[in-house]
C-alpha cells in the first residue's frame, strides 16, 4: 500500500522540460539572433500583456521531453506591464545586469522552464524543501486557435533563483503552444545544467520527478546541444555574471 501512494504521487508530480529561453533587448534583435545562430527564421509567438513582453518561437523535438520548443523573449515596449500586480517581469527581464549583459553580448539563453501536470502540489514539495519558487499566477495570451492559457510561478522580486538554473514552473491548459508550431525542426540533443548548490537543485529535479536533464557541480552554466534539420550541431551555453 505504501509503494502505491509514493508510485501515486510521483506519478502526479512527473515534470519534464517544457521550452528554453532566449532573452533579448528586442525581438527584431532574438529574431536576427535566430537567424545568423541556427539558420532559421523563429516562428510567430504573441504578446504578454501581463508582463509586457513578446515572444517568437521555434519547435524542437526530443524523446524524453514530448512538446518541447525554444522561446525568444523580449521587453515589449509597446505594452506597458500590467501594473496592477505590482510585479517585475519573469525571468529577471527587469534586472539591470541581465540587460547589461543582453546589451553587450546580444540575445542568449537565460533560463529554462519546466512543465508539471499540478503547479501547486509541485510549488509544495518545493516549499519543502526551503526553495520559495513565488505564487502561482494565472496568464493568457492571444493565438489564433483562440485564447492560450496557463499557470506559471513567477516571483514577487521576478528572480529565476540559483542564477537561472533552478526552472520556473508551468502548467498548461487544455492546449499546448508547440502543436501548432509547423516549421524547421531543431532535435535536442542534450541539456546540461551546473551549480555550486548541486545537491540542493538535484533534490529539488527529485521532488517533482523531473528526469533527463543532467545536473553537475560548477560555476552556474546552462548548456544545450541542438542538431539542425542539415544534421549540424548547435551548441547554446550561459554562464551567470
Amino acid at each position: 500500500m505504501e509503494n502505491q501512494i509514493k508510485n501515486h504521487c510521483a506519478n502526479t508530480l512527473a515534470s519534464t522540460l517544457d521550452h528554453l529561453v532566449v532573452a533579448a533587448t528586442t525581438l527584431d534583435a532574438g529574431v536576427k539572433w535566430c537567424k545568423e545562430t541556427l539558420g532559421v527564421t523563429p516562428l510567430p509567438g504573441g504578446s504578454h500583456p501581463l508582463f509586457g513582453t513578446h515572444n517568437r518561437l521555434l519547435p524542437l523535438v526530443s524523446p524524453s521531453h514530448p512538446l518541447v520548443y525554444l522561446e525568444i523573449i523580449a521587453i515589449d515596449q509597446t505594452i506597458p506591464a500590467d501594473k496592477a500586480l505590482r510585479l517585475p517581469r519573469w525571468f529577471d527581464l527587469d534586472d539591470p545586469t541581465i540587460q547589461a549583459q543582453l546589451q553587450a553580448e546580444g540575445p542568449q539563453l537565460l533560463h529554462w522552464v519546466a512543465r508539471v501536470p499540478d503547479l501547486s502540489a509541485a510549488l509544495h514539495a518545493w516549499a519543502k524543501l526551503g526553495i520559495n519558487r513565488g505564487p502561482m499566477i494565472e496568464a493568457s495570451r492571444p493565438t489564433p486557435n483562440g485564447l492560450l492559457r496557463w499557470k506559471i510561478s513567477v516571483r514577487e522580486d521576478g528572480q529565476r533563483l540559483f542564477n537561472g538554473i533552478l526552472p520556473t514552473l508551468i502548467e498548461w491548459g487544455t492546449d499546448h503552444p508547440r502543436k501548432s508550431l509547423i516549421g524547421p525542426t531543431f532535435s535536442l540533443k542534450s541539456l546540461t545544467l551546473a551549480h555550486p548548490q548541486h545537491d540542493l537543485l538535484q533534490r529539488a529535479f527529485s521532488a517533482i520527478n523531473l528526469q533527463h536533464i543532467n545536473l553537475t557541480s560548477g560555476p552556474p552554466e546552462i548548456l544545450t546541444e541542438l542538431v539542425a534539420p542539415d544534421g549540424s550541431l548547435k551548441t547554446l551555453r550561459y554562464l551567470a555574471p
